[in-house]
């Protein structure tokens, strides 16, 4: 099929390139000039594994340009993603302004029938205001069909995930439109979900709050675990094994950051409280995520006493590994608090040191684990990156001031730091 994909950022560049992928002729949109430039050049904006071999791979097939004009892109497709983002307003609930507009463009250019899939993560009913926004604008009256298909997309597994995915949602409201969604995705073996349009967006929404929910609930967990002397490794693996809890999403840490969980949280609030319901279950866990970074904190201060003069490494800037995306990572808070108590950090993360520039001041960013760890008074580790995993711990010992290491991730067995000669402090261990 010919594919419009309105927005060249995460998700619309991973779809992108995948449908291209899968055979069809892909247009990618952006209004950033400087991406396209970038992205025609082969330069991608942020780090996904493999996404710059796929996308080379389908450009030099003829299967994949990229455009900012959106216009020609309008009508040289049948199908169109509107991937536009949907920042947060400071209520909490998701800016839906780049959905208008680009819904207003498509409506102006549409030259036949058009199916218009809303693939940004949006409040349910926006489906609604896309179909009213392109009846108003589309003067000639050309037949067209909204729907929606959420996007599932982990940051660091976005090509398996979109390839290989748990199931398919689309919600549509005529036939024409799932005849021509479930063709489109034929090529994936995976559970098509057909509902209606709001189900659809409420499934995404509902998803990520559950998972949310997970996480919060097992960092709960971890502090009565601290309290009482048990073990939350032990504890969130029996919990797990329980086939209708399942063993995902139970870590515990200084919990979980990224674009998608803090955004959406907020907005399934502010949508709940819109229709009048108090969805208290959600503020808990908010909360409670909030809290952990306050919890790890604590033992810095606990540990080194006083913050002031004191050097600090830090292993792990992004908000997860396998990603550079470094929206509402726990690291940013926590980095601040201490840059703000006098301490002078030096931080190191395999691919998000470009990225965290823009978001840490007064951070001396170190060339590798080994320099962050040399004379600093203690070793902080904020993202669970594989390079970390391996360390080499006694030329780690060696390096540091105080053989100190307070693990946000709990990637090291306690027992063995402690032979080892460290003072080790986890989560909730």
């Amino acid at each position: 099929m010919n594919i419009a994909i309105i927005g060249a950022g995460y998700v619309g560049l991973v779809t992108g390139a995948c449908f291209a992928e899968l055979g069809n002729k892909v247009i990618c949109v952006d209004n950033d000039p400087e991406k396209i430039k970038l992205l025609k050049g082969l330069k991608m904006p942020f780090f996904e594994k493999g996404l710059d071999k796929m996308v080379k791979k389908n450009i030099s097939a003829g299967r994949l340009v990229f455009t900012d004009n959106i216009e020609s892109a309008v009508k040289k497709s049948l199908v169109i993603f509107i991937c536009v983002g949907t920042p947060p307003r400071e209520g909490g609930e998701a800016d839906l302004s780049y959905v208008e507009s680009v819904a207003t463009q498509i409506a102006k250019n549409m030259s036949s029938y058009r199916l218009i899939i809303e693939k940004s993560t949006v409040p349910v009913e926006t489906g609604n205001w896309i179909e009213r926004t392109i009846k108003i604008n589309n003067k000639k009256g050309i037949r067209f069909d909204v729907a929606s298909n959420p996007e599932f997309l982990k940051e660091g597994t976005a090509i398996e995930d979109f390839m290989h995915p748990d199931r398919i949602v689309i919600g549509v409201e005529s036939k024409k439109a799932e005849k021509l969604l479930t063709k489109l995705y034929s090529p994936i073996k995976a559970e098509m979900v057909v509902t209606d349009i709001k189900s659809a967006e409420l499934i995404k929404h509902a998803s990520n709050s559950f998972l949310a929910t997970k996480i919060s609930f097992i960092n709960s967990i971890s502090n009565i675990c601290e309290k009482t002397g048990a073990d939350i490794e032990k504890v969130s693996y029996g919990i797990g094994l329980d086939k209708r809890i399942g063993r995902q999403f139970l870590k515990s840490g200084i919990g979980y950051g990224g674009f998608c969980f803090p955004k959406d949280l907020d907005a399934f609030i502010h949508i709940s409280e819109k229709i009048g319901y108090d969805f208290s279950i959600l503020k808990a866990v908010r909360k409670v995520n909030e809290g952990q970074k306050a919890i790890f904190l604590k033992k810095i201060e606990k540990e080194l006493w006083i913050i002031k003069d004191k050097t600090i490494g830090v292993l792990g800037l992004s908000f997860k590994p396998n990603t550079d995306d470094m929206r509402f990572a726990p690291s940013i808070d926590i980095i601040n608090y201490l840059t703000q108590s006098g301490a002078r950090i030096k931080a190191y993360d395999p691919k998000a040191m470009d990225k965290a520039k823009g978001f840490l001041k007064g951070v001396d960013f170190c060339k590798d684990l080994y320099e962050t760890a040399r004379g600093s008074d203690a070793l902080l580790i904020l993202t669970e990156w594989n390079e970390f995993k391996g360390m080499e711990l006694r030329r780690i010992k060696k390096l540091l001031k105080n053989p100190l290491i307070i693990d946000g991730r709990n990637i090291f067995d306690r027992a063995k730091m402690r032979r080892l000669g460290f003072k080790y402090v986890s989560m909730g261990r």
